[in-house]
Parts: structure tokens; sequence; C-alpha cells
């Protein structure tokens, strides 16, 4: 496996995901806006993939639970594919996220 590295825009976001702290989760979630390019979205998905500390995992279940709506719906998709469903059940039964998004895995 090569060890290609990133630069630009998704390069920046994959740093950031690395280091995974809330403000750097932050910095990654801001780019999820009504505005964003399909691209932009693919590399904050990406990105978010990669968050393992402890404090970036809790920024992201605040914004599954308080985020604007393309943020909790990429934070669904966080959660979901580390198979954390009891956070996204929750989410969902607040009426945070719609059904779909709960169980789109």
């Amino acid at each position: 496996m090569t060890s290609y590295k990133f630069t630009g825009k998704l390069g920046e976001l994959i740093e950031r995901a690395g280091l995974g702290n809330e403000k750097d989760v932050d910095y990654i979630m801001s780019h999820l806006t009504n505005n964003s390019s399909l691209a932009m979205t693919r590399y904050v998905d990406y990105a978010l993939s990669l968050v393992e500390n402890k404090k970036g995992i809790n920024r992201l279940e605040y914004y599954l639970f308080y985020g604007t709506l393309i943020q909790r719906n990429y934070s669904s998709l966080f959660f979901n594919r580390r198979l954390d469903y009891d956070i996204v059940d929750r989410a969902y039964k607040e009426g945070r996220i719609d059904k779909i998004q709960a169980y789109a895995r």
C-alpha cells in the first residue's frame, strides 16, 4: 500500500481529522452547508471517517443532536459506520434525524 499524502483542501481536512479535537471537528463540519459542492461533502465524509480522538467523537455526538440538518446527517453516517446504533437510535427518537438517515448503513 502506498503512503500517498493528499494535498489541498482534502489534505487539510484529513490532517484535522487525524488530530480530531473539538476545534478540528468544528472546522471539518463548517464545510457542510447548503451550498457545499458534492466534492466537498465527499471530502468531509472521508475526513470524518478518520476521527478517532474521543474528544472529536464527543463533538460529533453534539453535531448529531444540535448541528444543522446536513451536519446531523453526516454525524449519523459517522456513528452508523462505527456501529454505534444506540446513539443514532436516540437521535431518531428525539426527531433529530429521519428514519431513512437513522437506518442508513
